[in-house]
This record gives structure tokens, C-alpha cells and sequence, in this order.
């Protein structure tokens, strides 16, 4: 029997119910993605202090945000984490996910940056890699300027932001990017041909349901021929041999789940070192609503501790 919701998440779900607010999957992109901003107060705590935080824009023009731990000098080099925000590639940015990024600086003890990548549907798929990997290689190319150490980078992001860094460890390995030490894997989608059997399990009553998972993949990949390319399913590489080493956390009531599962199981089969942590009781979503979702901060403490490790010197 699977594990009952935590009564947290069963909060959420009735305050949701109680808002009266539309699905996001009934509305068109702009409006979800005010809904899902003003969520945020009401979700998450308030941000952490850290060191410094940076605005910063990509040669593209690109806005990301280099943030630095706290107790860390200026002086400092520290290995870095290029982080991708969740939000089904159609809605999040750099404020929604800023308690998350600056919670890893700080749990990890290492640079964050994060980048405010083009969204669908107005920057259909592969726009949201192709920031993505030009963040990574902007972080390994001005190093120097960031105080960062290029030989210690990391990727790394929640749900759609998952999906970007499985993709740039691939683009990595196979010498398209700059070499990484680790991934983090946050509920990652892997898979955009959207078959695995827990699609089946979650169609209603959840903040993510089977067709709002059709709903972002309509907007970033509205082709069907796109939905197998390895940049958009990294589950259907060749081979995952040879990336860098992955926390890849999962969580039981998740449409993602059981593809966030198999990557895992294939990155250790194919000989890549991989901590997996499987939540059971916990929904899509969690680590950006840690404010009534409790176990969630214990699940962003693991996840920087892992990161913390596997970028050490």
C-alpha cells in the first residue's frame, strides 16, 4: 500500500480547495505564472541571509543571480552550483525559487548561480537548455570574476529545472560544456513521452496532475517528435555512462515519479556514482512550499549536504 499523503501536504491541498483559485492547467501561460508567484509568500519562508547576492546578466542578456553563503569572505574561491528554477519550463524565475537557492549556498557552503531562463511558450524547447548551458559555461569562463573555482561546478534544479541539469551532465560528458563534479536531481522529469505507470496514478487532487504535466509539455514541446530527444527526455540517452555523480531525490505522490526512479536506477546500473532518496509521502512541489510542508527542509538539508559533498575539494 503506498504511504498516506503527509498531513502538510493535506493542508495544502485544502487550502488550495478553500482559495477557490483556478487550476493552472485551465488558464493561459502569463496568468499561471502570476498565480504560481503569488503563491510565494504564503509558501515559503522568508529567504535566508547569505553572503552576497548578485544581479547578474548572461552575454545573451540573460538575467541570473550569483549568490554567495553566508560566514564565506569575498575573497574566497568556492565551488559552484548553476541552478535551474522549477516550473514546467512555462512559469517560475529567480524570486520564486530564491529561498531554495540561497538554502543550498548556505547548506553546501558553495557559490549558487542561478539563471532566469526563457520560458514556453513564447521560448519553445530548446530555448530553456540553450540558457541553461551558457550559464554553465559563463560560470566556468569568468571564474575568476565570480570567485568561483572552475574545476569544482555542479548543476542542478527542481522538477523542469531537474529535467535542464540531467541534460547539461549529458551535454558535459560528452565535452559540450564544462566539466562537472555533480548533479542535483530535485523530482526531475526525464521522460517527455509522459508513459511511465505514475501518470496513471496521479490524475486529480494534487497541485501536479497527469494533464498538467501534458499541459507544460504542450507549451515547451508541442511536438511529438521532440518528446524521445535525448535534450528533452535524458532518460532516452543511448547512455548515461561517464556523468558526473547524482543526488537525485523522488517523491511518492508525483507524476514524475516513477521516471525520477528509473534515471536514478540507470545512472547507478551504468556505473555512476548516486545517492537516491525517495520521499513517499510527500508531493511535487514541496521544497518551494517549506513553509507549511515541514519534511521538506529536511529534504533540502539532505540535498546540500550531498551537493556539499560531492563538490569537495
Amino acid at each position: 500500500m503506498p504511504s498516506p499523503l503527509h498531513p502538510d501536504c493535506v493542508t495544502i491541498l485544502e487550502m488550495v480547495k478553500a482559495s477557490g483559485r483556478p487550476r493552472f492547467e485551465t488558464m493561459e501561460a502569463v496568468a499561471a505564472r502570476a498565480q504560481y508567484a503569488a503563491g510565494r509568500p504564503i509558501l515559503q519562508p522568508p529567504s535566508p541571509d547569505v553572503a552576497e547576492a548578485r544581479e547578474l546578466r548572461l552575454p545573451s542578456g540573460t538575467a541570473a543571480r550569483l549568490y554567495r553563503p553566508i560566514g564565506s569572505a569575498a575573497a574566497d574561491v568556492l565551488p559552484c552550483l548553476v541552478f535551474a528554477h522549477g516550473g514546467g519550463w512555462v512559469f517560475g524565475d529567480l524570486d520564486t525559487h530564491d529561498h531554495l537557492a540561497r538554502s543550498l549556498a548556505n547548506g553546501a557552503g558553495c557559490a549558487v548561480l542561478a539563471v532566469d531562463y526563457r520560458l514556453a511558450p513564447e521560448h519553445r524547447f530548446p530555448a530553456a537548455i540553450d540558457d541553461y548551458a551558457e550559464a554553465a559555461r559563463y560560470a566556468a569562463a569568468n571564474a575568476g570574476a565570480l570567485g568561483i573555482d572552475p574545476g569544482r561546478l555542479a548543476v542542478g534544479g527542481d522538477s523542469a529545472g531537474g529535467n535542464l541539469a540531467a541534460v547539461a551532465a549529458l551535454m558535459a560528458r560528452d565535452g559540450k560544456l564544462p566539466p562537472l563534479r555533480f548533479q542535483l536531481l530535485l523530482y526531475p522529469a526525464t521522460d517527455m513521452t509522459a508513459t511511465h505507470e505514475s501518470y496513471s496514478r496521479f490524475t486529480e487532487g494534487l497541485p501536479l496532475v497527469t494533464r498538467g504535466m501534458h499541459w507544460f509539455r504542450d507549451h515547451y514541446l508541442p511536438d511529438p517528435a521532440s518528446w524521445a530527444d535525448w535534450r528533452a527526455s535524458p532518460l532516452r540517452a543511448a547512455s548515461l555512462a561517464g556523468v558526473a555523480p547524482a543526488f537525485v531525490l523522488t517523491v511518492g505522490y508525483d507524476p514524475l515519479c516513477d521516471e525520477g526512479r528509473q534515471y536514478a536506477a540507470r545512472l547507478e546500473r551504468e556505473g555512476v556514482p548516486v545517492t537516491a532518496c525517495h520521499a513517499a509521502d510527500i508531493m511535487h512541489g514541496a521544497l518551494t512550499m517549506c513553509a507549511i510542508v515541514k519534511p521538506a527542509l529536511a529534504l533540502i538539508d539532505l540535498a546540500a549536504r550531498s551537493l556539499r559533498e560531492g563538490l569537495r575539494a
